[in-house]
């Protein structure tokens, strides 16, 4: 991938339809890397898969702009974009620290319910990561048909601007770990903070559905599932853990 050297311009928004969007339309405008936009309510967020991206209000949406042009693929962003997210989460409530894990392949759980997520977009040269988490509240689950946990649970959350500024710090940090170590750093990293190995895991997507435990990471970063009829390598799906939590 090609060398670059992260100089955030945050730009801080009350209200915004999608921090991702924005990001895009700078690029289709001409704008470049280092663009970073953060807004602390999203009317129109997105998520993985088209899923709308529920916002209860008080939460975190940050989304940057980075050089993709030597990235041929999009397989090591996700994690180095979790690791950036979870150590920034951490900075801003050190408290977290014991109870936040990351799961395959970038969602950022608290005492395995859904604290935050990640949406990864390619447009031209660049490529845009979305990040969002509930800071202080998060939306119910009749709302979106799951528990959802929110970083306030942990402790005091500082100003929202803030909270991104760490996060920024971590992409930085861990881009250029990628940049400089390869992506078996970011691997080894990675597992260190995610669920454990063993953990009961269920595949689902389309016509898909494994059930197994977590054996850890391909060198591509593709899931380990050791599964009653042998290992499989996961490419894409839901990932479900325990009792129905994602």
């Amino acid at each position: 991938m090609s060398r670059q050297v992260l100089t955030w311009q945050l730009e801080c928004h009350d209200e915004l339809p999608s921090t991702s969007d924005y990001c895009l339309n700078h690029i289709r405008q001409g704008g470049g890397a280092g663009l970073a936009v953060m807004a602390q309510r999203q009317t129109k967020g997105r998520g993985s898969r088209g899923r709308q991206w529920l916002d209860a209000g008080q939460a975190l949406a940050l989304s940057v702009v980075l050089d993709a042009a030597q990235d041929h693929a999009l397989g090591g962003w996700p994690f180095v974009a979790s690791l950036a997210f979870y150590e920034g989460l951490i900075q801003a409530v050190p408290q977290a620290a014991v109870r936040l894990t990351i799961k395959w392949p970038n969602d950022i759980l608290l005492d395995g319910h859904k604290l935050g997520g990640i949406l990864i977009e390619r447009e031209g040269a660049c490529v845009v990561i979305g990040m969002g988490a509930n800071l202080l509240c998060a939306p119910d689950e009749a709302d979106i048909g799951r528990r959802a946990a929110s970083l306030g649970a942990c402790g005091p959350v500082p100003d929202t601007a803030d909270v991104a500024r760490f996060i920024l710090s971590r992409l930085a940090f861990w881009t250029g770990i990628w940049q400089e170590k390869g992506f078996e750093a970011i691997r080894l990293a990675w597992l260190e903070r995610a669920h454990p190995l063993g953990t009961p895991l269920v595949v689902r997507g389309g016509s898909t559905y494994e059930e197994g435990h977590f054996a850890g990471l391909a060198v591509d970063g593709r899931l380990l599932l050791d599964t009653a009829t042998g290992m499989k390598i996961i490419a894409t799906g839901d990932i479900l853990l325990p009792e129905g939590r994602v």
